[in-house]
């Protein structure tokens, strides 16, 4: 055992875990930290607003597949990072969050900068801790990081007394730790297993439904052999989107409100559907009541609470879905042998896909999303990481830029947060920085978190914001066009700011583009960068995304703009 303060024991706890670096920003309450960080084995991340470091350790785990973590003071500092808190918790990401509290006494009188964080958390977060004296800190951050990294893994809040982090204590350093109720279910039932083998046997047209928890075990190969093996058609839902290469001739790409549309027709004729790591979504499968009828349903998933809470499901395989898919590989090779490509259900999939390629046309003008966006894909090597914002930049992503290597695209499904996607890019490539890293962004978006341009500079982090602008809230506008009889309310952005200037203004490069001959050079030139860059695209203010499923309808009434 070493005596030393409680800031002191959080440092070396970090470092013992693995960690190497810390999004943050200093204030009153945690000062005995950002003290004790001098000197210590741990980059340090200067953010310009709490929320964005959140954004950034998720961008961080979602590449490392380990915990990110981020610092905040008491109060305010606190509650700016629940919005990445709540973020990363929809879309189970893991990370560990630190924050600054009053001193003991203190809690509960309404002290200056006090916060019942841990209250205000514990909906979104997987546990919150708060060590009352210095010598339990060690075990709650080794917890911290099993209880975020393992089973599905998402955020916890480790909230630590001012006084707390400034005593002394003698420190023991657990090597293993046990969390008491808490036991994440790593393999699936084996006989349940079997009945999933003679399902799919039997199965005229399956289909595999790849979600989130496809990337976040890992499961690609194995996804890609069971895909192989049956030879049948693969879709994703958004949040899977890059669980399956959308290159390979079974990919369909995603479902759902703003899927490809031969994805949404193809999953509705299916006699049965392999759900991995997907929680079957409103904004994926529409009306719960309306889809899967007739239809058996496998769902593999690493948390029993998502097992028919949208659906009833025929075989639930709870645990990893990389050991599952593993073990239903094998068990179906001795049942089956490759199947061949030439079936009437993969020529089904040539069909649809040939329709509705003849079917949807793309806008006159010259620079459109689509365009744009398929120019971007043309450019980046296979391995580059994307990000994006939330709105109709998000869905344009969904639709035009094909992910190829696995686990390199992700974005805010779940909460849908604006200005998730830059400060998360900024993450991304802290954890990779010999990848380029790019943050496809509408202006709405991009306004919310365009001071991490300061961050990118000074912590020399190049990623490339691919600004599609059409200073309108393009989203909500396009649901009042739909909805509401174009009575535009509150979405006007009216030509400010200029991006180009902002960009200056932060030592970045900025680009517009007027031409798609400009954009190739664009994103040639910011690919080379050693700066951030952003690419300013005029994208028409009535240019919509399609298809379209309108919430509270079926994948069967979506609408394609045709």
């Amino acid at each position: 055992m070493v005596e030393m303060t409680g800031a002191k024991a959080l440092i070396q706890a970090l470092e013992k875990e693995g960690t190497d670096i810390v999004f943050g920003l200093p204030g009153g309450a945690n000062l005995p930290i950002y003290d004790a960080l001098v000197g210590a084995n741990l980059r340090h991340i200067l953010v310009r607003h709490e929320q964005s470091a959140a954004h950034m350790a998720d961008g961080y785990a979602r590449i490392k597949r380990k915990a990110g973590v981020c610092f905040a003071t008491s109060g305010p500092g606190a509650t700016n990072l629940i919005t990445g808190i709540a973020t990363a918790y929809a879309d189970s990401s893991p990370i560990v969050a630190v924050t600054g509290q009053v001193p003991l006494a203190m809690i509960g009188k309404d002290a200056f900068q006090e916060t019942d964080i841990i209250g205000v958390a514990n909906p979104c977060t997987k546990y919150a801790f708060q060590p009352r004296a210095p010598g339990e800190i060690p075990e709650m951050v080794k917890k911290a990081f099993y209880i975020a990294e393992s089973g599905r893994p998402g955020p916890v809040l480790v909230d630590i007394p001012k006084d707390v982090q400034q005593a002394t204590a003698d420190m023991k350093f657990p090597d293993l730790i046990k969390v008491r109720g808490y036991s994440p279910a790593v393999d699936a039932d084996i006989s349940e297993m079997g009945k999933a083998v003679d399902i799919l046997v039997k199965a005229e047209r399956p289909i595999i439904m790849a979600g989130g928890g496809v990337i976040l075990s890992g499961a690609f190969a194995e996804l890609q052999a069971l895909a192989e093996l049956l030879m049948i058609p693969v879709v994703t839902t958004f949040k899977g989107k890059g669980a399956f290469p959308e290159n390979h001739p079974l990919a369909m790409g995603p479902i759902g409100m703003h899927g490809h549309a031969e994805a949404n027709k193809i999953i509705l004729e299916a006699d049965c559907i392999v759900a991995v790591g997907a929680r079957f979504s409103d904004r994926s499968v529409g009306r719960f009541d309306e889809f899967g009828k007739g239809m058996s349903i496998i769902h593999m998933d690493i948390d029993p609470a998502e097992i028919g809470k949208n659906k009833s499901v025929d075989v639930a395989l709870v645990g990893d879905v990389k050991s599952s898919l593993r073990t239903l590989v094998k068990m179906l090779s001795k049942k089956i042998s490759k199947r061949s490509a030439d079936n009437p259900w993969l020529k089904r999939r040539k069909e649809l896909i040939q329709y509705y390629a003849e079917t949807l046309k793309d806008y006159p003008r010259e620079i459109t999303a689509k365009k744009s966006l398929k120019k971007l894909r043309e450019l980046l090597p296979a391995n580059a990481i994307v990000t994006t914002e939330v709105g109709q930049c998000q869905m344009w992503a969904s639709l035009h830029f094909d992910v190829i290597a696995p686990g390199t695209f992700f974005s805010s499904t779940g909460l849908g947060t604006m200005g998730f996607g830059f400060p998360a890019s900024i993450g991304a490539k802290a954890a990779a920085p010999k990848v380029p890293v790019v943050d496809i962004a509408g202006d709405g978006s991009f306004n919310m978190t365009e001071n991490s341009l300061a961050v990118s500079v000074l912590e020399k982090l190049p990623v490339i914001v691919f600004l599609m602008n059409n200073y309108m809230l393009g989203m909500v506008a396009q649901w009042q066009r739909t909805f509401y009889n174009r009575r535009y309310s509150g979405v006007h952005q009216h030509n400010c700011p200029d991006y180009v200037k902002i960009a200056e203004a932060y030592g970045a490069q900025g680009i517009r583009v007027g031409s798609m001959q400009e954009l190739d050079k664009a994103i040639k030139a910011a690919i080379k960068s050693d700066v951030a860059t952003v690419i300013d695209i005029p994208i028409d203010p009535d240019e919509d995304v399609y298809p379209f499923v309108a919430p509270g309808t079926g994948l069967k009434d979506m609408i394609t703009g045709a």
